[in-house]
């Protein structure tokens, strides 16, 4: 793997899904405590239906407080809780289906959360994905300007 952008030396990686990430999350915190990372699990815990916005708002909030490094979720479409992550200020959590789009989301948007849609694409699409997210440095310039216009 490349180098690492975030801290992951000195603070977790959170990771957290629904009922339908659930299976993506245990595999991708199995993938990333294999490689040494230290991983906070926001749940959930089992398959059991339950509602997304139960496990991004702490994921997101871990990440808003500079408890973790960044974060990543999981959710059928990721849309969910992609939407419910960028309510926090602190938040730029962005939709990935493909590499392309998780570099783009780094470089151009300095997003601290990538969010994955479990049920689009596979398992080992989303570990590439996770290694873009995290080795992709922010661009700056002109798209600090408009990362600085998001907040609310």
């Amino acid at each position: 793997m490349q180098n690492i952008v975030f801290d992951t030396a000195h603070k977790a990686i959170a990771v957290g899904s629904d009922h339908a990430g659930f299976a993506y999350k245990h595999a991708v915190i199995e993938w990333l405590v294999s490689k040494g990372f230290q991983v906070n699990d926001m749940g959930t815990y089992d398959e059991s239906s339950v509602d997304y916005p139960d496990f991004a708002h702490p994921t997101a909030e871990i990440v808003a407080t500079e408890a973790a490094a960044f974060g990543i979720l999981f959710c059928g479409s990721a849309n969910g809780v992609a939407i419910t992550a960028n309510k926090h200020q602190k938040i730029r959590a962005g939709l990935c289906w493909e590499n392309d789009v998780a570099r783009l989301v780094r470089r151009h948007n300095n997003a601290n959360i990538i969010c994955i849609p479990a049920r689009f694409v596979a398992l080992s699409l989303a570990q590439e994905m996770i290694e873009n997210f995290m080795t992709t440095e922010f661009e700056g310039g002109r798209h600090a300007l408009r990362v600085n216009k998001v907040g609310c």
